[in-house]
């Protein structure tokens, strides 16, 4: 027997496929044609095994649909620009530029040891400045249509290090380099109009039907859209207090009213309070709370009374204005009416400060009874202590409490939205160079294309301290205005690293292409995605920063559709010790040992096999060496016959055929079936794996009875068939043994086998016989047995009669292939 060389065979085929090119393709409009992608990765170490399911899963889905005769595209890149990098040079004084590259160089010989099946001619970088030349062009494009624009927002400041730091290095309010307090100062920033964008963000998702639910609702939340009302509060000595509710129709339950910390009038609102200072020191506080933790409810809520009131304009009540932290700016009105009776967050708030819960919908199987209740109730029923508005169910209060509302002119129907403009400005190094200059005489003013890319400079300084690198670069700062030839100042914020990644599937169409960001006629072939794979944790930003992009360029007439991906595929991640493999964790586990140890096309079959692509899956590798047996077994199996095989004439199969290769036909058929769906429709890779194995057993079972006989040609189709199901798996040794088989082509361009229905159908089935819901026996029948046939079996078996005896049978179903249910009485 010929050893399984596994570490010759994966680096032979690997030479062999990019020596002859093999899966680099062209635009082919003859063919029918299959983009397959993962997101890609950032490069800011050695690939972990959580990389490699993911890649696995696309690789797996690209060599089958290329059997099926797709012409498939399955490209890769990196994301190669962002914080990690910016870190690293400080830390270990390497430039960012290096420590990426170097980074990529072994990311990229670990995914080429790996056999996947990526045209390398298409590999981008998104740190390349022929890649973020059109980053700038965009953005210029965006300028001119006043998508892009700057304004002043706040942003997160050390004043040790004296630097701007993104959310990350600001965790827990403390710089992440020093453990100084951050502040929060007001900037002027660069965004990107998205919520021009927003309505069709939300509508277009009906375009989304092989969209996981589960991100669509995500994005739904994200964007926020909310149809309520807007309602006027008069406060006494000023102008209304104009609040957006969801829920009008519980407005004369509003006891109290809630302001953000940040809220316009609160100075207003507290000058001249009893304890105003106080009442300042309270506020101030509750600003200098961790604003993100205060929007996912992670904070304590927490509140100060600022010795004003309100009238609820519907019941009349005098109501108190509050401060609270867990209402925040950037939703809404920035105020609320708090219905503590019918809203979680509002009961708990008055619960803590005393203030009155007043029920105004009584569900109709109990009544409430505010002193009684341990929660808010906010599910369905009538309006009570509504004044004219009794007893109404909630949306026909809402109907009738927002028009009268505007009879009245103290309110309106309207819509909010939760979606901000895209912050893009990062005061860092390594980015995308945004392409303005600032002119006293012509103010901002885009870089001409023909001068584009704005490069980033070598010679930055990475010290951690005093601001932005790119800043302390004269001959990169000092710069020309197009327009007039005067002394400009060059803007040193860089654009955040999503951009690069909203738009890279395009380019991969043309990677090198000098006219334009891509060649449209490639797009018009290739898009959209039909497969992206990527993590659940991508669901927003990316995701939507994509859509949006795609309808961005739509916009600017360089593409006619509105959503980049057909279908969305987010796998599972791999945990270890119960958190997600992750490099900042400690708890990655590199893939080179087991290659070692067992190969590439075992890991592959191994990470595959454990678990649904789609779960989350707890990384343990006391299994691999099964499924490495199990490769040794199919090895064996095709060496101890494969040169028979190879030299032999083709012989059909014959017309009768023994039990024994009638058995292996239809397990042969019946596995083609499975895999095939389950590969096609459900990415069910883990179950696919299983009938591989399953085959093997079968196939072996029946070597000594049919090998060396006239029945040797159904031997021959099952391992052939077995080795081309296989080969998507574990393409190394699938090429190896289709080879050893004889045949002249790689496997990769021979033909998906087609199962037959007839042959895949079984001669008899079993049954389970349920009596009243039980199951009480078992029958074997014929296949094609009438349902007459199949209803005697059941009532005839022993086992059943001894529960139908002496019973009256109201009904026998026959559920076809599955069971017979009797019904007695």
């Amino acid at each position: 027997m010929t050893d399984y060389r596994f570490d010759d065979i994966e680096r032979r085929w690997q030479e062999r496929w990019a020596a002859g090119r093999t899966f680099e393709v062209t635009e082919d409009p003859a063919r029918p044609k299959y983009y397959c992608l993962e997101m890609l990765p950032y490069p800011s170490g050695d690939i972990h095994v959580g990389h490699v399911r993911n890649y696995c899963i696309t690789d797996v889905i690209a060599r089958y649909k290329r059997m099926r005769g797709f012409n498939v595209l399955h490209p890769i890149g990196w994301d190669a620009l962002g914080l990690p990098a910016e870190n690293a040079a400080i830390k270990r004084g390497v430039h960012p530029e290096k420590w990426t590259r170097d980074n990529i160089a072994g990311m990229k010989r670990q995914l080429l040891r790996l056999g996947f099946s990526y045209p390398w001619s298409r590999e981008i970088a998104s740190c390349d400045p022929e890649y973020y030349h059109w980053n700038q062009w965009f953005f210029l494009r965006m300028l001119e249509r006043g998508i892009a624009y700057r304004k002043k927002a706040p942003v997160n400041w050390c004043p040790s290090c004296q630097t701007v730091l993104a959310n990350e290095q600001a965790e827990g309010g403390e710089c992440w380099r020093c453990h100084s307090k951050v502040e929060e100062r007001e900037m002027d920033q660069w965004f990107l109009r998205i919520t021009a964008y927003q309505d069709e963000l939300v509508d277009d998702m009906a375009q989304l039907p092989q969209w996981p639910e589960r991100v669509l609702q995500q994005q739904r939340n994200w964007v926020g859209r909310s149809h309520g009302a807007e309602v006027d509060f008069p406060v006494e000595g000023g102008e209304p207090l104009r609040i957006f509710t969801t829920r009008i129709d519980t407005i004369f339950g509003a006891t109290f009213m809630v302001v953000a910390p940040e809220h316009p009038r609160v100075e207003e609102f507290v000058r001249g309070s009893s304890d105003e200072g106080k009442t300042r020191e309270a506020i101030q506080r509750l600003r200098g709370q961790d604003r993100r933790a205060r929007q996912a409810g992670q904070v304590e809520k927490e509140g100060v009374f600022t010795g004003r009131s309100a009238t609820n304009p519907f019941s009349r009540e005098r109501i108190p204005i509050w401060v609270g932290n867990f209402v925040l700016t950037g939703y809404g009105t920035g105020a609320i009416m708090a219905v503590p009776g019918h809203d979680e967050r509002d009961f708990e708030f008055a619960r803590k400060y005393g203030l009155p819960i007043r029920v105004v919908i009584q569900p109709k199987d109990r009544a409430l009874d505010p002193a009684e209740m341990e929660a808010a109730y906010d599910g369905p029923g009538r309006t009570v202590n509504s004044g004219a508005f009794d007893g109404l169910d909630g949306g026909e209060a809402s109907r009738r409490m927002t028009a009268d509302a505007e009879k009245r002119g103290i309110g309106r129907g309207a819509v909010t939205y939760r979606l901000k403009d895209w912050l893009i400005s990062r005061q860092r190094y390594w980015g995308t160079p945004i392409p303005v200059v600032y002119c006293e005489k012509d103010g901002i003013v885009g870089v001409p294309d023909d001068q584009l890319p704005v490069e980033l400079p070598k010679d930055a300084p990475f010290t951690g301290e005093g601001g932005n690198p790119l800043e302390k670069v004269p001959t990169f700062v000092q710069a020309v205005c197009p327009r007039c030839g005067g002394p400009a100042r060059r803007e040193t914020d860089t654009m955040d690293t999503f951009v690069d990644s909203s738009w890279y599937f395009y380019r991969y169409l043309s990677p090198h292409r000098a006219e334009g960001p891509f060649d449209p006629t490639a797009v018009r072939y290739w898009f959209p995605i039909d497969l992206y794979v990527g993590g659940i944790e991508h669901a927003i930003l990316h995701l939507v920063y994509s859509r949006f992009w795609t309808k961005m360029m739509r916009d600017l007439g360089l593409v006619t559709f509105d959503e980049p991906v057909t279908r969305l595929f987010p796998q599972g991640m791999v945990h270890k010790g119960g958190e997600v493999m992750s490099k900042s964790r400690g708890n990655t586990v590199a893939p080179d040992d087991m290659i070692k140890a067992y190969g590439a096309d075992t890991l592959r079959l191994y990470i595959l096999s454990v678990a649904p692509p789609e779960d989350a899956l707890e990384w343990n590798d006391q299994n691999v060496a099964g499924v490495h047996r199990f490769l040794h077994r199919v090895w064996g199996l095709l060496d101890r016959h494969a040169a028979t095989i190879a030299g032999e004439t083709r012989s059909p199969v014959p017309a009768e055929l023994s039990p024994v290769a009638r058995s292996l036909r239809r397990k042969v058929h019946q596995t083609i079936r499975r895999i095939t769906d389950d590969v096609e429709e459900r990415l069910k890779l883990n179950t696919a794996v299983s009938a591989l194995i399953e085959l093997e057993h079968a196939i072996a079972d029946a070597e000594g009875a049919l090998a060396e006989t006239k029945e040797r040609p159904v031997f021959r189709e099952a391992l052939e068939t077995l080795v081309l199901l296989l080969s998507p798996f574990a393409p190394h040794v699938g090429e190896e043994m289709w080879e050893r088989l004889g045949r002249r082509f790689s496997v990769v361009d021979r033909p998906w086998p087609v199962a037959d229905a007839g042959m895949a159908r079984e001669d008899e089935l079993e049954l389970a016989v349920q009596v009243n819901g039980k199951v009480r026996g078992r029958i074997t029948v014929p296949a094609q047995a009438a349902e007459d046939d199949v209803r005697r079996k059941a009532l005839g078996d022993p086992k059943v009669e001894e529960h139908t005896r002496g019973k009256e049978i109201v009904k026998v179903v026959v559920v076809p292939g599955r069971l017979v249910s009797v019904v007695v009485r």
